[in-house]
């Protein structure tokens, strides 16, 4: 159902110039196509095969050796064990023909295209943690909506910068080649449909961008961010008339873009240090990026102390905690790939079985600490509504419950896709709560 390859047959082979053991087992269909065709196209042909039992189309296939050829292929459902049991997977049968075909790639899938190279859907985990630090220091009157807007669209260029890096280094390093279980949304989700949620981004393996070019990419990536940043020290300066915030946000920059090189470059590689990769998300994404975005955002001068810092500590710390459960329960899939390459994430280091604990321990500190946050918000914030609050964390914090079960039972199985899909729509749904309890 994952378009994982389970049979090839010797025209298949010949015609595509592959042997079985380089495809069975190991590659996804989606080997055979240019990567544009696949954004665009395939997912409605297998759902076009599942409506009407049958999917007949003319496309543009592609041999090992690059070279393309023109095909019509027979796409049907396949149910292994029986229709009564749920569908398998399906069968492919093609055949070479001699006649033009034209698959017009439409704008909207160039668009797409940049967000599967770059993995843009991402960036709302930086995204969401600023905007609730936005409406925090709004309600306060102490919000520069222009530093906002700057200090958002600076960070989400870092966020891409260090996505890009991240598949660079790894499929470089080869733990991107030894992973053939990630996981793909597919259909699974509306809103993150074909998404590549574990494994990397697959751009390189699929022919979107060349490792040269996504090495390229992310060092202009990180040019943009820096031209942001600088905008945002130059009003910072024009507001305050002091160099104080401007300092703070320099070096929190400077951390958090070596964070983000480093997370898999080597020889530092964060992520395969048994647990520093974890806590270089939830540093990153949680207290490091609300102290960060508060002292970018605000009107007034941010000392560096605890007393200042405290409130921004406290936001980030459930924040952060969500974004590092999303990289974590993405580990589970890649966990064979990771282990081969030396990977050592937290995940390889105590086992699928046993890690299943530490993401409802970290589910658990979130909604612990959400209740702590009570009090902050109560003080400071004019118009916050304790009682909307409580209810959409008590919630949460049900739905929070629910995907650890689902992930306790599901943890050794591809179905864990859909707890991985539920862990990403938990940050989003969290920070939306935060910010309606703010004006309810």
């Amino acid at each position: 159902m994952e378009g994982v390859i389970q049979e090839m047959n010797k025209g298949a082979l010949d015609m595509f110039g592959y042997s079985k053991d380089e495809l069975v087992g190991i590659k996804r269909v989606s080997i055979f196509s240019e990567a544009d065709i696949v954004i665009q196209n395939v997912l409605g042909w297998l759902e076009e095969a599942n409506k009407k039992g049958k999917s007949i189309v003319k496309t543009r296939f592609k041999r090992k050796d690059g070279s393309l050829f023109n095909a019509e292929i027979l796409i049907t459902p396949n149910y292994a064990n029986g229709k009564d049991k749920g569908q398998t997977g399906y069968c492919g049968i093609t055949k070479e023909i001699n006649e033009k075909v034209d698959i017009p790639i439409k704008f909207t899938t160039k668009l797409i295209r940049g967000i599967a190279i770059t993995r843009g859907g991402f960036t709302l985990a930086s995204i969401l943690p600023m905007v609730v630090v936005s409406y925090f220091l709004s309600s306060n009157g102490n919000l520069s909506f222009l530093n906002s807007i700057l200090a958002i669209s600076g960070v989400f260029f870092l966020h891409l910068f260090s996505n890009l890096y991240n598949d660079f280094f790894d499929v470089k390093h080869g733990t991107d080649e030894a992973n053939s279980e990630y996981f793909n949304v597919g259909d699974k989700s509306t809103v993150l449909r074909g998404a590549q949620i574990s494994g990397g981004s697959r751009a390189i393996e699929l022919g979107l961008i060349t490792l040269k070019n996504t090495k390229k990419l992310a060092n202009i990536m990180l040019f943009i961010s820096m031209i942001f940043l600088v905008m945002v020290c130059c009003n910072s300066y024009l507001i305050t008339n002091s160099f104080s915030n401007i300092k703070a946000m320099g070096l929190i920059a400077l951390i958090a873009s070596l964070l983000g090189y480093f997370y898999t470059a080597k020889p530092i590689r964060l992520s395969g240090r048994k647990g520093l990769g974890e806590l270089t998300i939830f540093l990153s994404f949680g207290p490091l990026l609300t102290v960060g975005s508060a002292i970018a955002m605000s009107t007034n001068i941010i000392v560096l102390d605890y007393q200042n810092l405290r409130d921004y500590i406290l936001i980030g710390i459930p924040l952060g905690l969500l974004t590092t459960n999303i990289l974590f329960i993405n580990q589970f899939p890649d966990y064979n790939s990771d282990k081969i390459s030396g990977k050592i994430n937290l995940v390889v280091l105590f086992g699928k079985k046993l890690s299943r604990w530490i993401f409802l321990l970290n589910v658990t500190l979130t909604i612990f600490f959400s209740y702590f946050l009570k009090n902050v918000f109560s003080s400071k914030v004019l118009n916050f509504n304790e009682t909307a609050y409580s209810a959409i964390i008590s919630i949460l914090a049900l739905y929070g419950i629910i995907i650890s079960l689902g992930l306790f039972k599901n943890y050794n199985k591809r179905s864990l896709v859909y707890f991985n899909i539920q862990t990403i729509y938990y940050q989003i749904f969290f920070c939306f709560g935060i910010i309606i309890s703010f004006y309810f």
